[in-house]
């Protein structure tokens, strides 16, 4: 049976699961005991520690490896996953875990405001909180787009937009940097020879790891396809002083050289082929149940790339289910660019024998990925999760990233990616009008500003732009400014 003695101090003649007057006191492994002031100082039961490790994904197998250890695959070359002990989260209920995440929102004691930190246990349990990389990430919005929901979305009055890019490096791999970065930290205190960490990246995964390692003071490697990703995303890394490298190819090209080197040096690899990162993204989905006071949404729409966010979110829910935060999880939804569709070709073609593509130039420069790593992960998502795989080219992705930004918000092309797959389901009345729904925004739209630029300029060959809206040159002159602010009055009445 579960336990529902909070792991806190609470204070003076307050009651159990009063999350405003609890004191944090939760470090490493170790789970605290629970004194409340009522004259019994009555000794805790001895409580398991909690503990997670790495094993190979979705395989019956009693191969496992220590979280210290430096492994990326399985020892058939499969994906690893972390595992928690279940059992030793399980000796404490839903309500214990709600309300001590609760407890900890907007808390400035290290490292546990942090919205990927608060959930301390059930990411990195063991890791000592002074080996902790963080810059109090996530706790990122949820946005109610009430306005665009009814003028876009066919009258949706219950739709909302997490803005994961709103975060120190303007996009939602923060959530899974901090965890890697803190874990390489404190090997490297272990005495573990490691040089620095490197990365192939499209662009926001370059930002988020030399940030991290820039404040740790850990070197930094980065390969990018040349003249593939955004100028704001390629100053990041070299601001944050990372040794960037351009490469003559593609993501997946870069990906491959990454694998190779970082398996004959001992730099450690940060991308999501490393399942630690895929922890700290899982934070989101239950920052999103926190938001909605443990209401679970009926539906989550994601933007899809290398693929290892759609699994992230998925498990983040799950262990809510089987913890008993929450009874169900949300349906999922993976999106794609039309010109990198892997994934969605996969999906139509009824999960047969999966095949690579080469990803061709998108607006949604992220996600440009032909080849993605986590294709298992991101099938066993969807297929538990009773989930869906849409498309968006172009010309769709561009115009309704331009109509979000017309309610007030200020999207990436990949949000427009996905709100492109609400629409189309919306349309086919496969989510519903009053349905709950969230649409993941993975990065801040001032990293694709020239993508702006060249949209209201209405300077894309062959788009229709159709929300196009360019300044109008006028003589700085009293009668040609009421001229055309008349024409433009008269209009907008």
């Amino acid at each position: 049976m579960a336990s529902s003695s909070p792991a806190t101090t609470f204070l003076r003649s307050s009651p159990p699961y009063n999350h405003r007057s609890t004191t944090i006191k939760c470090t490493s492994s170790q789970v605290p005991t629970t004194t409340l002031d009522n004259n019994s100082h009555a000794k805790q039961p001895s409580l398991k520690p909690f503990t997670a490790k790495y094993v190979p994904f979705n395989a019956v197998t009693d191969e496992s490896h220590s979280l210290d250890e430096i492994v990326y695959r399985s020892s058939t070359g499969g994906l690893l996953d972390v595992q928690h002990d279940m059992e030793a989260l399980k000796q404490f209920d839903g309500k214990y875990w709600r309300n001590l995440f609760d407890s900890r929102v907007g808390r400035t004691v290290w490292p546990y405001g942090s919205g990927v930190w608060s959930k301390k246990e059930w990411v990195l349990p063991e890791i000592h909180d002074d080996d902790i990389v963080s810059t109090f990430e996530g706790n990122s919005n949820l946005f109610w787009a009430e306005r665009y929901g009814k003028q876009n979305m066919k009258g949706m009055n219950d739709l909302w937009v997490k803005h994961c890019g709103i975060s120190h490096t303007g996009s939602f791999k923060d959530l899974g940097m901090t965890v890697l970065v803190s874990q390489v930290n404190r090997l490297r205190k272990m005495g573990k020879h490691l040089v620095g960490v490197g990365c192939a990246s499209t662009g926001d995964t370059s930002a988020a790891l030399s940030a991290y390692c820039a404040a740790a003071g850990i070197p930094s490697i980065v390969f990018l396809p040349a003249n593939k990703i955004s100028m704001a995303q390629l100053v990041q890394p070299i601001a944050n002083g990372a040794f960037v490298l351009s490469l003559d190819t593609d993501f997946d090209g870069c990906m491959k050289l990454i694998r190779e080197i970082t398996s004959e040096t001992p730099i450690y690899l940060a991308n999501s082929l490393n399942s630690l990162r895929l922890e700290g993204q899982k934070t989101a989905a239950i920052e999103i149940l926190q938001q909605f006071d443990w209401e679970v949404p009926d539906w989550v729409i994601i933007p899809g790339g290398n693929l290892g966010n759609i699994y992230a979110f998925y498990k983040g829910f799950k262990m809510c289910q089987e913890l008993g935060l929450v009874d169900k999880i949300p349906r999922l939804v993976c999106a794609q660019a039309a010109n990198a569709n892997p994934l969605y070709l996969h999906y139509k073609s009824g999960w047969q024998n999966f095949t690579p593509i080469t990803a061709t130039t998108t607006f949604a420069s992220a996600i440009q990925i032909g080849d993605p790593v986590s294709i298992d992960r991101a099938v066993y998502a969807l297929k538990n999760s009773n989930g869906i795989v849409e498309e968006a080219t172009e010309e769709e992705l561009m115009n309704e990233m331009a109509a979000a930004d017309l309610t007030g918000m200020f999207v990436c092309p990949h949000t427009g990616v996905a709100l492109v797959a609400l629409k189309k389901l919306r349309e086919s009345g496969v989510i519903g009008k009053h349905d709950k729904t969230v649409v993941v925004s993975t990065a801040h739209g001032l990293k694709f500003t020239q993508a702006k630029i060249d949209y209201h300029s209405n300077a894309i060959e062959g788009m229709n732009c159709k929300f196009a809206n360019p300044p109008v040159e006028v003589k700085a002159e009293y009668g040609a400014v009421m001229d055309v602010l008349t024409k433009y009055l008269n209009k907008a009445s």
